[in-house]
C-alpha cells in the first residue's frame, strides 16, 4: 500500500485498515515514515523483503508515477486509486504501466468490495457502474 500516512485519518490508511483487518498481508509504503498505523514502513516497493505480487497507489498523481516506476522493477499489478476528485490516476501512469508490462486498475477503490465494503463506498460501486464510469483492469 503506497502512499500511507503519518496521519491515520487519510484515505490510504482507512484502505490500509480495511484490507489489514479483512485478513490481506499488506505492507506500507511511505518514504518519509519508519512505521505506520503500528507497522513497519518500508520506503519503497522494492524494499519490501520477498517482494509483493501488486500495489495499491494512493499517492497525489505525480508521487503515483514515481511509485510506478519503482514498481515496474519487481511487481505486475498495480491499482490507482480514485475516489473523489483527481486521486492517484494520471493518463502518464497508466501510460508507464502499460509500456513496462504492468497490469493497471486506473481508478475506483477497493473499499468498494468485499468484505472492505461500507454502505457510502457501495452506494459509489452503484453510481459508477449505472454511468458506466466503473474502472476496470485494462
Amino acid at each position: 500500500m503506497a502512499g500511507v500516512s503519518r496521519d491515520s485519518k487519510q484515505p490510504a490508511n482507512l484502505i490500509y485498515r480495511r484490507l489489514r483487518d479483512t485478513d490481506h498481508q499488506v505492507f506500507p509504503v511511505n518514504p518519509n515514515a519508519e512505521q505506520v498505523e503500528g507497522q513497519r514502513c518500508f520506503s519503497s516497493v522494492t524494499a519490501i523483503p520477498d517482494g509483493v505480487d501488486g500495489v495499491m497507489i494512493v499517492t497525489p498523481p505525480k508521487a503515483a508515477l514515481d511509485v510506478a516506476e519503482d514498481c515496474a522493477r519487481a511487481v505486475s499489478r498495480v491499482w490507482l486509486h480514485r475516489g473523489v476528485g483527481l486521486g492517484s490516476s494520471s493518463a502518464e501512469t497508466i501510460e508507464f504501466c502499460h509500456e513496462h508490462g504492468i497490469s493497471v486498475i486506473p481508478g475506483g477503490c477497493p473499499c468498494m468490495f468485499g468484505a472492505t465494503a461500507d454502505p457510502g463506498h457501495r452506494c459509489m460501486l452503484a453510481m459508477l457502474r449505472l454511468t458506466g464510469k466503473l474502472p476496470r483492469n485494462v
